[in-house]
């Protein structure tokens, strides 16, 4: 009876210990961006988790989470491309000639742009899918390409600016329809720093006498960090609306998931592993949200991100095509002796590839209000890092949405947070560098251990 109640005990521990060595990458990424969320709020006295500074990191990586998402699908068919960085540039030089030099309006312009797009990702799709050229060689071609194609239709000048209606819809913010309320929680700001000031002072304390011989770690001034949070006292309503019934809504979706494979005997990851992962997110999206609302309302480019966030997972999670994209990634030869026909989803992907860099484009070129024939340089290096760091395999058949999501956001909050301490571009280049080649290492002796 004793052996019973203790094999009964120890089972669940042994079933959470497993489940979390086999996927510590998953967990290991959104844990990872917290904890460096958390050191950037206290290293810059609390200026990163300000709503304009979160609002400038949104703006500043949407357009790297939109590229991401295609370059996930591409990475997990098990290719690569390198072009899409001058291929954003050059389609968004062309939206800004064809609105700007010949009177296009900026809808069609638009329309015409993402077209084009989709034809120039078919052009390098058809050669790596039906002509097997590899896809290294074919994006590398087309990297040097799209370069000279940029720098040849701008003529070295800066094409802008944008019609407003467009820089309204990708820099602006979703419109207050139903005007500001007071803050219900600005009044209570003193209170929860009352209670949380003196162990958050024991706290910084502890670090900076552990910093004390260590020159390179920043030192912490703690009452900046508590009193940052500022407030103007009220917040748009329609924006807090909106995140409360998206949040609401993706709980009960992920609960109603949970219960049907519960109910179809399918493998699921523990319960305590799966509320603590689906609070934390929902927790994050809600306090972004948040303070949002106390500064200008949702960005537009948020609302953008979150809407192809949730297409893309549903694609990559609940349809055919996402369940043949992986499989290609896991077997190529597999997968075509179990009949899928992988040259079109390898050309499909190259295509949706092409769609999303001339979104990028456009959103990068209007961010900045002119299309610059430096528009593009090194942005393929953050979208490929970004999929890497959140957990996609470089042999294909492993990533998901959500983790090329944290590895963008991981390198934009590092970004932010460097440039805001004072840390030289020096640095900042080998401290993500190392930062990528440890995310890749994980995965090679993951794969070796397995």
């Amino acid at each position: 009876m004793s052996a019973e109640t203790t094999s009964a005990a120890e089972a669940p521990s042994r079933s959470y210990a497993g489940f979390l060595k086999n996927n510590i990458r998953e967990y290991g990424m959104l844990i990872s961006l917290i904890v460096i969320m958390l050191y950037f709020q206290f290293a810059t006295d609390g200026r990163l988790f300000q709503p304009d500074n979160l609002t400038n990191i949104v703006q500043q990586r949407g357009y790297i989470v939109v590229m991401a998402l295609g370059m996930l699908m591409i990475i997990v068919a098990g290719h690569i491309d390198l072009s899409v960085g001058w291929l954003c540039g050059f389609l968004g030089a062309v939206a800004a000639i064809l609105m700007v030099d010949h009177g296009v309006p900026w809808y069609l312009a638009v329309l015409a742009t993402l077209v084009f797009g989709g034809m120039v990702g078919a052009v390098q799709g058809y050669a790596v899918a039906y002509l097997h050229i590899p896809s290294f060689i074919v994006t590398l071609a087309g990297m040097l390409i799209f370069r000279g194609l940029t720098l040849y239709v701008l003529g070295g000048r800066n094409v802008g600016p944008f019609p407003p209606e467009l820089a309204t819809l990708l820099t602006g913010f979703f419109p207050d329809l139903t005007g500001r309320m007071p803050d219900p929680i600005a009044p209570h700001l003193e209170t929860l720093r009352l209670f949380v000031a003196p162990y958050a002072l024991a706290a910084v304390e502890a670090w900076n006498r552990l910093t004390e011989s260590a020159a390179l770690l920043p030192k912490i001034e703690w009452a900046p960090v508590l009193t940052r949070q500022e407030t103007t006292g009220d917040i748009s309503a329609t924006s807090l609306g909106i995140a409360t019934v998206v949040v609401a809504m993706m709980l009960a979706n992920a609960f109603a998931a949970r219960v049907k494979l519960v109910r179809q005997d399918m493998q699921t990851e523990p319960f305590v592993f799966f509320l603590l992962k689906t609070l934390a997110i929902a927790g994050m999206l809600f306090y972004l949200a948040y303070l949002f609302s106390t500064y200008r309302g949702l960005p537009n480019v948020f609302v953008i991100m979150g809407l192809l966030i949730a297409l893309y997972s549903f694609v990559t999670t609940r349809t055919t095509v996402g369940r043949r994209l992986y499989a290609l990634g896991g077997n190529e030869k597999a997968a075509k002796l179990s009949g899928i026909n992988t040259e079109r989803l390898v050309f499909l992907a190259f295509v949706n590839m092409g769609v999303l860099s001339a979104l990028a484009g456009m959103m990068f070129a209007t961010r900045l209000g002119w299309a610059t024939p430096k528009s593009g340089d090194g942005f393929e290096l953050d979208v490929i890092a970004a999929c890497f760091i959140g957990g996609a395999s470089a042999s294909g058949g492993v990533g998901t949405v959500l983790g090329a999501v944290i590895g963008a956001f991981i390198m934009g909050v590092m970004n932010n947070g460097m440039s805001m301490m004072g840390i030289g571009i020096d640095w900042q280049f080998i401290i993500k560098g190392s930062v990528l080649f440890l995310a890749v290492f994980l995965d090679v002796y993951n794969k070796k251990k397995g």
